[in-house]
């Protein structure tokens, strides 16, 4: 991968300077940069370290006096973490699958297989399964029945996606990924001691000991377009419908998506976030890491909740949230402020009461 100052400037929407013919085949941080990478200095305090490394040319914000660091070249950029987007998919490598259908794959003769479609080694694709167009399917991946899967997937080794489920276009799932595996769903013969416990509140739960059966999963899973799942991540099939994640939406590894959930489109999770059975998630979402949604609750459109929070009730759309259990941002933060000083308050209060009690002693 070769690209000229002008050529990259024009992919990532920078604007070239300096000898914008000069050619660059890699990326590095500045002080690790080699005479022909390009150096990513987006801010002050990186560009600070660009005399560290070789680097002739570097990619700097957007009002960077480039020419003071001694640089042959540089792209300016206005929104760096954009830049850096575009970058990145041109000097993507990828993982170094196989190209083509490899030989120990196993193809059921009632799937069908999109044109210029890889599948990797000692993968199994079941039947009735319709794969698109430019689809990558790494090696040891499932491919379970009935399975739809649309144009320009990327696969990566080890993913299960089990019967039934329809995705749409330009899926990206990393390695562990499980999509359509049973719900967490059972059921006791008489009233169980959680449910005793939820109408409560705790204070009467006097359910025997029983054992758990099983409801199992009919609804399976639909997945829009433009959809990533981090490394070992699982969305679980729906009871009777199917549980739903929409239009690009971005889920991180290890989060655990619970059957019947509904997720609207371009919701971002961070990583070991889980949503709970039959909850629906608005559009444009964003939790972050460790973050835990009850199940059967509704979050609102454009909502943002802070790492290790857990929402337990209903959350309006547009609002921010913090806590366990999470409360709105600015309120969560008072409250905190207000613990820092509980310590000070009971001396203080100590004091009062000893106070009293000298002066009642007098009396």
């Amino acid at each position: 991968m070769a690209y000229t100052i002008q050529a990259l400037a024009e992919a990532i929407g920078g604007v070239a300077h300096g000898s914008i013919d000069l050619t660059i085949t890699g990326a590095a941080e500045p002080a690790a940069a080699r005479a022909d990478d390009i150096a990513l200095a987006m801010r002050p305090a990186f560009a600070d370290t660009l005399k560290t490394g070789a680097a002739r040319a570097a990619i700097l914000w957007d009002d960077a006096d480039w020419q003071a660091y001694g640089l042959e070249a540089a792209i300016l950029v206005s929104r760096p973490r954009l830049a850096m987007a575009r970058l990145t998919e041109r000097f993507d490598r990828g993982q170094g699958y196989t190209l083509g259908i490899d030989r120990s794959a196993m193809i059921e003769s009632s799937a069908t297989i999109g044109s210029d479609t890889s599948v990797g080694p000692m993968t199994y694709i079941a039947a009735n399964v319709q794969i698109g167009d430019n689809c990558l399917i790494g090696p040891q991946c499932y491919i379970g029945d009935g399975v739809v899967l649309g144009d320009g997937a990327v696969i990566h080794a080890g993913v299960r996606i089990l019967a039934r489920v329809r995705i749409g276009a330009r899926f990206r799932a990393s390695p562990g990924v499980v999509v359509g595996a049973d719900g967490h769903s059972f059921v006791t013969p008489e009233e169980s001691a959680v449910e005793q416990a939820r109408a409560t509140l705790g204070t009467e739960v006097t359910a025997k000991a029983q054992s758990w059966q099983r409801i199992h999963s009919l609804g399976s899973v639909i997945i829009g377009d433009d959809v990533e799942l981090g490394a070992n991540t699982t969305v679980d099939a729906g009871t009777i419908r199917p549980t739903e994640i929409g239009d690009g939406c971005k889920i991180d590894n290890l989060c655990q998506i619970g059957h019947n959930v509904r997720l609207g489109h371009d919701c971002l999770f961070s990583a070991q976030t889980g949503v709970a059975g039959s909850t629906v998630i608005g559009n444009n979402v964003i939790l972050g890491g460790q973050v835990g949604v009850s199940d059967n609750i509704t979050v609102g459109d454009n909502v943002v909740v802070g790492g290790g929070s857990k929402l337990l009730s209903k959350v309006p759309a547009g609002r921010v949230m913090l806590g366990y259990p999470a409360t709105k941002m600015d309120q969560n933060l008072e409250i905190y402020r207000l613990q820092r000083r509980l310590p000070r308050l009971f001396e203080q209060v100590a004091a009062l009461q000893k106070a009293v009690f000298k002066t009642g002693d007098k009396d």
